[in-house]
């Protein structure tokens, strides 16, 4: 089994969906992005979804986007990413930590030493946001090579046929997109269409976790409502770095608020 797949089944037995929080490693450096890591354990997270600052982060709105270019302005660069992950690996033995990239930064060493650096560092999944389902097979051949778990996007558009082949294709989890677009926060989660989760389990697909959008507890619960295993918030958690890069205290303070709050509307029961 996975992490992915014991994570979900410990949830199962806890009556709770997955609280997944996104940041970009290295932001707004190095130490403080190790403490934030830190931070999202402890207060709760289910797993981790973490990016490497890149400079055309085409799938990201202008709030991750800024967190790359922080980072990138720091000197952050890929090593320095598999070390800080290697580090709460190391600390962390059981909680799922996945990547969202871009296929720059896949192909540019070679598709097989970078999954063979991401299993290294203790990584259990790699999203290639730029790579579409029809074109994905390659990188799924060699994650799956390497011990990791193959993550694709479902879209609100994907027809049958789509859903079966990203079905295929994806270990750990299905990224399922609430809407068109880049990430950033919204008012109101845009939910999938009602036949998006169905289709995906009857293809035979893993969990589906709802993403862009994700910015409240309210939002959380409602995409827990309509069938989503859990669900993966990126902007609303950099946004707290963004407001609080004067104030690394508070900026911690806040994000443990943030996750504790999210995480708590992942009960079942309530």
């Amino acid at each position: 089994m996975s992490r992915y797949d014991t994570m979900f089944a410990r949830l199962d037995q806890e009556r709770c969906g997955a609280f997944v929080p996104f940041v970009t490693l290295g932001d707004p450096n190095l130490e403080q992005s190790l403490a934030l890591l830190r931070m999202l354990v402890a207060s709760g997270a289910d797993a981790l979804e973490v990016g490497i600052p890149f400079s055309d982060p085409v799938a990201d709105g202008p709030v991750i986007q800024a967190a790359s270019q922080r980072a990138l302005a720091q000197g952050v660069r890929p090593k320095d990413c598999w070390n800080l992950l290697a580090q709460i690996r190391k600390e962390n033995a059981d909680i799922p930590m996945g990547l969202l990239v871009y296929a720059n930064l896949v192909v540019r060493d070679g598709i097989d030493l970078f999954y063979q650096r991401a299993a290294d560092a203790g990584a259990d999944s790699v999203l290639v946001a730029d790579v579409p389902s029809a074109e994905a097979a390659p990188f799924a051949k060699s994650a799956r090579a390497h011990g990791i778990c193959p993550v694709l996007i479902g879209t609100p558009n994907a027809n049958k046929d789509r859903l079966r082949q990203i079905a295929q294709l994806c270990d750990g989890y299905v990224y399922v997109v609430t809407r068109a677009g880049v990430t950033g926060v919204d008012q109101e989660v845009h939910l999938p269409p009602e036949h998006l989760l169905a289709v995906l389990k009857e293809v035979g697909a893993p969990p589906a976790m709802l993403g862009f959008g994700i910015s409240s507890p309210k939002q959380v619960r409602a995409a827990l409502k309509c069938g989503a295993a859990g669900a993966i918030s990126g902007s609303a958690v950099v946004r707290h770095i963004e407001e609080n890069l004067d104030a690394p205290g508070v900026m911690l303070h806040e994000i443990g608020d943030f996750v504790r709050k999210m995480k708590a509307a992942t009960s079942l029961e309530s």
